[in-house]
């Protein structure tokens, strides 16, 4: 979890206004005591009005309160549709995430923008989109780790290979999640549809950082901008 993350959840666990001890929130954030005393020391110094006594715990002294969103009608059933979009067709540990996030966001809205939070939108993701689903948490690890991993590949033909890649981007098509990587086989780009991955390995090898190898030129390479 985030260090930003923490914080914020830190002041959830606050607001009820009891007692709380070191000990109870860092088993609660799945944290060390000492990691949960420097957060909580980050907190005091930003102003928040807790009390606190070693050995005994945290107080909050006044009620706090988050300001409600400044957003649009308009802006609050986009971000509704996008976290639907988000739910039904990433992989679970980022449908998760975007669950909790429409919940925070629900709570912080007021009441005269909630019926915006619930669009008559229904999303039907396709049948490649729920294959590709399973892979997506190892191949977006792969990815932010820069760690080669070796996949089975079947291809439309059905024959089955095994590759080396050092993945680079995650491309969602509208039906179709594909996989931009480098093939140390083929010592080239290619690009993998990930419903046809049948297994992901991780090999603990982190590639190195080496110039015609990586997003940027694959990005040059199709054209792409950004």
């Amino acid at each position: 979890m985030r260090r930003t993350d923490r914080l914020f959840d830190l002041i959830q666990i606050l607001r009820d206004g009891r007692l709380h001890t070191a000990r109870d929130m860092a088993e609660r954030l799945e944290v060390s005591t000492r990691t949960l005393w420097r957060d909580m020391a980050t907190l005091i110094a930003s102003g928040l009005p807790v009390e606190s006594e070693r050995g005994v715990g945290y107080i909050l002294r006044e009620p706090i309160t988050l300001p409600p969103l400044t957003l649009t009608e308009e802006e609050t059933e986009a971000l509704a549709v996008a976290m639907r979009l988000l739910s039904a067709r990433a992989d679970p540990s980022l449908a998760g995430a975007a669950h909790s996030l429409a919940a925070k966001i629900m709570a912080a809205l007021p009441p005269s923008h909630r019926e915006y939070a619930d669009p008559p939108v229904w999303i039907f993701p396709s049948v490649e989109a729920m294959a590709a689903a399973r892979h997506l948490p190892d191949l977006r690890r792969s990815i932010r780790l820069r760690e080669v991993v070796q996949i089975t590949y079947v291809d439309a033909d059905g024959a089955a290979s095994l590759r080396d890649l050092r993945p680079l981007v995650l491309e969602f098509w509208g039906r179709v999640w594909t996989l931009a990587a480098w093939c140390e086989a083929r010592d080239d780009f290619r690009c993998f549809r990930v419903d046809r991955i049948a297994a992901v390995r991780p090999t603990g090898r982190i590639a190195p950082d080496e110039a015609g190898r990586d997003l940027a030129t694959w990005r040059r390479r199709m054209s792409i901008s950004g």
